[in-house]
């Protein structure tokens, strides 16, 4: 088991404090537990920290065990037991965690190491040369399947080449981390065989001779006075996607009414999604939550990374969001980011 430990005196800050955001959600979440049991609340308020420092400090695990009413030796073990926690700075747009274990190395890891130590630093936990990047050597992340694959955050990047692995680091260099598809890097789709799908490949064909060989249903005779049909509400009808001649170019649906919503509540949005979904149209979480199978799919062509929509579940999100912060929570159990 290795052996970690904090970082330097020399670069842990004074104090630490929750921004009013996260102080507000460690509050919520402090109070999801039983009196006496607030303790159980430590490692999500230690993620938390790392999400707002980006690591892991001295004062933050002072701070949180003081906000716990614990002993800071208990939170001190609880951080430098789980390797999810950095426990010295990183870097501030990207830290590369190449997975090392063992299916992981027969397809190509150590070229992945290589190449973060060729275009980041020699050294794991060192940053680059302007505080950007950083990269360390871990254990199996579960993706084995999808051998070689990296963790930069809360995103996988799997079916890596050393050079699709150089594009992606130049992306987070850049700033542009969030215009990279996560997943599969090589057009597999999730876990599937890498050579395309084996099995239940006739389902389609079945279903089309099932469906052909049922008895057709008798037409009722229509009633005297129909009711006229309901109107489309506004939400289903800002999405559907307009005729190309009817809108700006490389705009994708007809923009709604309205000051727009903050996509980067949705979880897989960034500053960089967000403004792209606004070139195609997309404003508001209540448009996102109308989307049909046909937007999806304009859309996922659109942004080039297929299925990450329905993966990330954005039409979920939205339709909560649409109600609310509390009824995102309500609905997943934690805050938007």
């Amino acid at each position: 088991m290795s052996v970690r430990r904090l970082a330097e005196e020399s670069v842990q800050p004074e104090s630490f404090a929750f921004n009013a955001d996260n102080a507000a959600w460690a509050e919520k979440r402090i109070a999801l537990y039983p009196e006496g049991r607030q303790q159980s609340a430590v490692i999500p308020l230690l993620m938390r920290a790392q999400d707002q420092e980006g690591w892991v400090s001295r004062a933050a695990i002072e701070r949180i065990a003081d906000m716990l009413g614990m002993a800071r030796i208990r939170v001190l073990e609880v951080a430098t037991f789980y390797t999810q926690f950095q426990l010295q700075p990183v870097g501030t747009r990207a830290h590369v965690q190449v997975c090392g274990t063992t299916p992981c190395m027969l397809r190509g890891a150590e070229d992945l190491r290589a190449v973060c130590q060729r275009k980041i630093n020699e050294h794991a936990h060192e940053t680059n040369a302007d505080g950007t990047l950083s990269w360390e050597e871990v254990e199996c992340m579960g993706a084995c399947v999808n051998a070689p694959m990296v963790a930069i955050g809360r995103d996988t990047y799997e079916d890596l080449t050393p050079e699709r692995l150089e594009e992606i680091i130049d992306a987070f260099a850049a700033g542009e981390g969030d215009s990279v598809p996560t997943g599969p890097q090589n057009g597999r789709q999730f876990s599937m065989a890498s050579t395309g799908a084996t099995t239940l490949t006739d389902l389609p064909a079945r279903a089309a001779t099932k469906l052909a060989d049922a008895p057709k249903a008798k037409k009722s005779r229509p009633a005297k006075e129909e009711a006229p049909k309901a109107e489309a509400t506004p939400a289903e009808a800002e999405v559907k996607p307009a005729k190309a001649a009817d809108l700006p170019e490389g705009q994708l649906f007809a923009r709604p009414e309205g000051a727009p919503d903050d996509l980067k509540l949705i979880s897989g949005v960034g500053p960089v999604l967000e403004k792209k979904l606004n070139d195609f149209g997309v404003t508001r979480f209540d448009q996102i939550a109308a989307f049909k199978k046909a937007d999806i799919t304009a859309l996922d062509d659109g942004l080039s990374f297929k299925g990450r929509i329905e993966r990330d579940e954005w039409v979920k999100q939205a339709k909560a969001l649409a109600k609310g912060v509390d009824e995102y929570v309500r609905v997943f159990g934690k805050e938007p980011k």
